[in-house]
């Protein structure tokens, strides 16, 4: 199969938007931000230089409030100036040819203790002792909560990006309320599986309040908690039936502190062919999926939608090319307008 064929580099729809291949680059946190959660010409020029190929840019974790924040070098975008310098990576990554998708995040009982004046979960249950206890919501505090990602989904538009990923996957404060591991909650936002998923759906309604329907909005998961009575993908299916989303991307773990045992080409390929099975949007996978035949395979088969790549693209900028087969000479077209985006 040669380049013009392949399924990889064929055109993708996500709502309104027509993605030019089927290769993503998979959120990857930079720890590059200010001690305000400001962006940096570092990111510029990290996403700049990494969109030339892809189909599709997905920014690392934004956090929409300063206590959700993952670590104490990340982006926000919970003010209105944090919008002009995160502006400049949606403008980086569109003039060198790919749209720009921010992903929202708040990192629950897992933010940063640094930067964390209140650690909040939807119950009083620890990730571990580093991170400490934290406070279960009140309703009040949810539907704060909400309303950041209302507000920065608003400031997401203004900033230009092309779309936004709501983060749901890898233990963060959405992920929690998922599963039945860490959501104990007796009110209308545990229990069944209805009640866990009733944050999700709220956050997405929010966000389409600032949107619109034809803005593409997906969701990232985790369809694994790796535990035997945690989160599966079967449940996860059901519970994003019920919400507005134009796309699924498939991790998994992050709840616990525990990670899968072996992790071979594809190791999490499966849990995204379970949720494909729920779900009537495109669904993305990653894990491990690396070579340009086995993508294909995955592709034809219709586990999958697209594939996301992570690491590969941390260490060479130029993998998207080698996946898509794209000959080298391609390339200084696009640097150029990648520097003409970061200048």
């Amino acid at each position: 199969m040669n380049a013009k064929t392949s399924l990889l580099n064929q055109p993708l729809k996500i709502n309104r938007l027509v993605l030019r291949n089927r290769l993503v680059l998979a959120p990857m946190q930079q720890y590059q931000g200010t001690p305000e959660s400001f962006a940096t010409q570092h990111h510029v020029d990290h996403y700049g230089r990494r969109a030339r190929h892809v189909g599709l840019v997905i920014l690392e974790s934004v956090a929409v409030s300063p206590d959700g924040r993952l670590n104490p070098n990340d982006i926000g975008i919970f003010t209105d100036r944090h919008v002009a310098p995160i502006r400049k990576i949606a403008d980086a990554i569109r003039q060198a040819g790919a749209p720009a998708f921010i992903q929202l995040s708040h990192g629950g009982r897992k933010s940063d203790p640094q930067t964390t004046r209140r650690l909040v979960g939807p119950s009083a249950i620890p990730y571990d002792d580093f991170f400490g206890t934290p406070n279960a919501l009140t309703l009040s505090e949810i539907e704060s909560i909400v309303q950041e990602y209302r507000l920065a989904a608003r400031r997401s538009l203004h900033a230009g990006f092309d779309g936004i990923e709501v983060h749901a996957a890898h233990g963060f404060l959405v992920h929690q309320f998922l599963s039945p591991l860490t959501n104990r909650r007796e009110d209308a936002y545990g229990g069944s599986l209805e009640g866990r998923a009733r944050l999700l759906r709220e956050i997405v309604a929010a966000v389409r309040a600032e949107t619109g329907d034809d803005y593409p909005v997906i969701v990232r998961v985790s369809a694994t908690d790796y535990a035997s009575d945690g989160l599966t993908a079967g449940q996860l299916g059901e519970m994003l039936k019920g919400v507005d989303i134009d796309a699924v991307d498939v991790s998994t773990g992050g709840l616990l502190p525990v990670a899968p045992e072996h992790t071979p080409d594809g190791y999490q390929l499966p849990y995204a062919a379970a949720i494909k099975q729920h779900v009537r949007v495109p669904v993305i996978a990653v894990g491990n999926i690396h070579r340009p035949d086995y993508a294909n395979r995955i592709l034809e088969d219709g586990l999958a939608d697209a594939i996301a790549i992570g690491r590969p693209m941390l260490r060479d900028p130029d993998f998207a090319a080698s996946m898509l087969g794209i000959e080298a000479g391609a390339k200084a077209v696009d640097d150029r307008a990648c520097k003409a985006a970061t200048s």
